[in-house]
């Protein structure tokens, strides 16, 4: 796909990491010159270095990364014409529709070619991807991609409406996966396109339930079986070092802990108590006061992976002493990435028609 070559040359698309959230495309032009908050660079100075190199700005104001452009890569610099397909529903589409090396895919709504990126990837030169577009402009965006990165020879790229004029293959794909604001019409032509000697796969990609409800409906009647509807979510581990504490402390701090719950429960009784005396409401002042109590007690009650204090070393101790072990320990981060899409799959499974084999006497 991209340059394979050890070092940068003249031409060659590279990908310019600046921060982690700050990654971009760059076409290596030896004349011109790239501006950034990080620095002033040449072109011409990026030329002849290896991949992978940390580059100096010329007026001393930072630096960028030089990489090889990935699909992944590609696809957190890719310069956005649609929403798009982000790395998890990437992976996970390639494994269920069991797209490998040699196969041949079909793919309805090529948007800004996130997806087509890594599927090129995996079906090599041996396999083949239909990439169907709507809209002419994106179409046309998207073919000189797909030429200036080498992935002429592997993509077949259409600007049609493969809901209303069908697909340009039949009984020839091994997967089909359709980004299309309505699905349920390309299923029936999906169906035809599919192989017809082997069982093949579909993936539907919709961000609305109402979608898949359709899709779903649509897929019983044409004959699709296994149809499974999961959607992806990241949730990240937070790993932190910590050094194991003595039995004893930790016994010791789970008491305390235990007796501050027990003091919390006290005061709240002796509150209710004293409130049914005096038969009196509870004011707004006395609300405030109690919210801001609960808050300073469950925020000490709040342990954390940090809160674990660390073995101490005593200096006395010989030189020769290992150092107290550290083991790693996460956390399962309270926030969730949002969502995206629900993806639908399902199976096609041939079926021989009965009596087709025939006893020779």
């Amino acid at each position: 796909m991209w340059s394979s070559a050890r070092d940068v040359a003249a031409g060659d698309l590279v990908i310019i990491w600046q921060t982690r959230e700050l990654i971009q495309p760059l076409l290596i032009t030896p004349g011109k010159d790239l501006n950034s908050r990080f620095g002033y660079y040449r072109h011409a100075d990026l030329v002849g270095i290896p991949y992978g190199s940390k580059v100096g700005s010329r007026n001393g104001k930072g630096f960028i990364h030089i990489l090889r452009p990935t699909p992944e890569l590609w696809t957190m610099a890719l310069p956005h014409r649609t929403q798009i397909l982000y790395l998890a529903d990437i992976a996970f589409i390639t494994s269920w529709l069991d797209i490998k090396r040699g196969s041949s895919v079909i793919e309805a709504g090529t948007g800004s070619g996130s997806f087509s990126h890594s599927v090129a990837r995996t079906i090599g030169s041996v396999g083949h991807l239909w990439s169907y577009e709507f809209h002419e402009a994106r179409a046309n965006k998207a073919r000189e991609e797909f030429s200036l990165h080498g992935m002429a020879d592997i993509v077949t790229l259409t600007h049609r409406n493969v809901c209303k004029d069908g697909f340009t293959v039949e009984d020839t794909v091994d997967a089909v996966f359709l980004d299309l604001p309505a699905p349920w019409d390309a299923i029936e032509h999906a169906k035809k396109a599919l192989k017809k000697n082997s069982p093949t796969r579909i993936c539907c990609f919709s961000p609305c339930m109402e979608q898949v409800l359709r899709t779903v409906s649509a897929l019983n009647d044409s004959g699709f079986t296994d149809i499974t509807m999961f959607e992806t979510l990241l949730r990240p581990h937070e790993v932190h070092q910590i050094s194991p504490q003595p039995l004893t402390q930790a016994v010791e701090k789970l008491k305390k802990l235990e007796q501050k719950r027990e003091d919390k429960r006290q005061h709240q009784i002796a509150r209710s108590s004293k409130r049914k005396r005096d038969d009196l409401p509870e004011t707004d002042t006395d609300h405030v006061g109690s919210k801001r109590l609960r808050t300073q007690e469950s925020a000490e009650e709040d342990v954390g992976i940090r809160d674990i204090p660390d073995a101490v070393v005593d200096p006395s101790q010989s030189a020769n002493q290992p150092s107290p072990i550290k083991i790693s320990v996460s956390k399962v981060s309270p926030d969730v990435r949002g969502h995206t899409s629900y993806l639908t799959f399902a199976r096609l499974v041939p079926i021989t028609p009965s009596g087709s084999v025939s006893v020779q006497e």
